[in-house]
């Protein structure tokens, strides 16, 4: 049984990317989904879709290289089921000077701290990615 289907995410994307896999498929939640939705729209990853074809639903991530090295250079989980991390607003973090992004869950759903922080909302810090 996972305890936390996030940071398993992030770490079957972090191990594939080690061994140069060209994709991985996880289990389908729909918090996943859009994680995996925010860094395709960041550029980390090629192409994210939903595959139903067999008993229970995937999440197929196509992952995205730069020559050798991969697009995703650190993937880290912030905010931890035993040790929840909120961040108002104004003190949203701000990864490597604003060249990579966190994953900040808000009351209108999972967006980048840049959205967040032009939004002025808050929320709990899932993710950095840089």
């Amino acid at each position: 049984m996972i305890t936390d289907p996030i940071s398993d995410m992030l770490t079957r994307i972090r191990n594939a990317q080690l061994v140069k896999k060209q994709d991985v498929v996880l289990p389908y939640s729909n918090i996943k989904f859009h994680i995996a939705k925010i860094l395709e729209k960041e550029s980390y990853v090629s192409k994210v879709e939903h595959v139903t074809e067999q008993k229970f639903p995937k999440i197929k991530i196509e992952l995205k290289y730069k020559g050798v090295k991969p697009a995703i250079q650190v993937i880290k989980r912030v905010s931890k089921p035993g040790c929840r991390i909120y961040a108002k607003s104004d003190s949203l973090p701000n990864v490597l000077s604003g060249l990579g992004v966190a994953i900040i869950s808000t009351p209108n759903g999972l967006m980048t701290n840049k959205e967040a922080r032009a939004r002025h909302l808050g929320g709990e810090v899932i993710c950095e990615i840089s």
